[in-house]
């Protein structure tokens, strides 16, 4: 998406002397190249989830693709058994099936859907869309440039926005989730804030505040709520839910991505580009103190371990439960069978044997 928006604001630079009937034929032609790009990646490079290939009994196949995720010679075994533990978990806490997992969930399950739709949700919510489809009509309202400096300052922007997503990157694994989510959103609070005064001063040297301004809100976004919004949902849906739940986060993010942007002008001329912006710097606060009573720091925990952790804070018995009957089993020393000799329910989630179960 990130590079798309550079190749978008580039191709305005690069096509502005052609002329208009073609330039636009010639962008549409250009939009081609990224999305057969990513159709070629995810049928010849990406695998499929070990996850996903456990709950559907494909055991050998999870454990060819975790040996090439894991460094050589590396026990990919215990791997294996923990995912398998993690459905039987998540099995035992939610017999419900279709959408009533989703609609009528465990309290560890609810708490997972708070944090991975809020989560989602909240990346919208801060203006991000909205700020990025009407740029242009920003720089109109911040001061007189002509098409080629509007068309430079969009690339700069672009460009500062597509790098910082790499610096989230590489901080996110060093710092942990929660002070780059932090961190991010305290950043944004100040840079709208910078851009609200400025438009309430609306003198020439205010017109640099605002370009300012801009660059560090895409830069603080980038850097925590852009890469983190999907970051964190991947880390807490537990494998029963995920695809529902992903579903619903990745709805949820567009509905208020369109909300928020089908309302940016209109908003805008009620409020006043100072109270609009002013507007954004209080969801961001509202959307930290959020983040900071409900997130919790995912770095270096397992999918299987949040599960459990959910569990606990929530007082959800009927995973603590699953957890102590696979404890005990453990103690026992009884292993959980894999893709010969276990039982699944008939939606495909790992069942310990009848024999075994209390």
């Amino acid at each position: 998406m990130n590079l798309g928006i550079v190749f978008g604001f580039s191709t305005g630079l690069t096509l502005a002397s052609f002329d208009d009937d073609l330039e636009w034929r010639v962008m549409f032609s250009l939009g081609l190249i990224l999305p057969v790009a990513m159709i070629f990646l995810v049928l010849f490079v990406m695998p499929e989830s070990p996850r996903w290939l456990v709950a559907k009994g494909r055991i050998d196949d999870a454990r060819e693709i975790l040996q090439k995720i894991y460094p050589t010679a590396y026990d990919t075994e215990p791997v294996v058994q923990d995912i398998q533990e993690a459905l039987e978990r998540e099995e035992a806490a939610e017999h419900a099936i279709g959408w009533r997992v989703i609609f009528s969930p465990t309290p560890a399950i609810r708490r997972m859907l708070w944090v991975g739709v809020g989560t989602a949700i909240a990346q919208q919510a801060v203006g991000i869309d909205a700020i990025q489809y009407y740029l242009k009509d920003l720089l109109d309202q911040s001061g007189d440039f002509t098409e080629s400096q509007e068309n430079g300052i969009l690339l700069g922007l672009g460009i500062i926005k597509l790098v910082f997503i790499f610096v989230g990157g590489k901080l996110f694994d060093r710092r942990g989730r929660r002070p780059l989510f932090f961190m991010s959103l305290l950043g944004m609070a100040a840079a709208t804030l910078v851009i609200s005064l400025s438009f309430f001063i609306a003198t020439r040297v205010s017109t640099g505040f605002i370009i300012t301004g801009l660059a560090f809100y895409l830069a603080f976004f980038s850097t925590g709520m852009g890469p983190g919004a999907w970051l964190i949902p991947s880390e807490v849906f537990a494998t029963c839910i995920r695809a529902k739940a992903m579903s619903v986060a990745t709805f949820s993010n567009r509905v208020v991505a369109t909300i928020m942007s089908s309302t940016f002008l209109s908003t805008a001329s009620a409020m006043g580009w100072g109270g609009f912006f002013l507007m954004l710097c209080i969801i961001c606060l509202v959307v930290a103190a959020f983040l900071y009573f409900y997130l919790p720091e995912t770095r270096g925990r397992s999918l299987e371990d949040m599960s459990v952790y959910f569990a606990e804070i929530t007082g959800d018995k009927s995973i603590l439960e699953a957890e102590a009957a696979i404890l005990e089993r453990r103690e026992k020393g009884i292993e959980i069978r894999g893709s010969g000799g276990s039982s699944r329910s008939e939606s495909g989630l790992f069942q310990p044997p009848e024999a075994e179960m209390t």
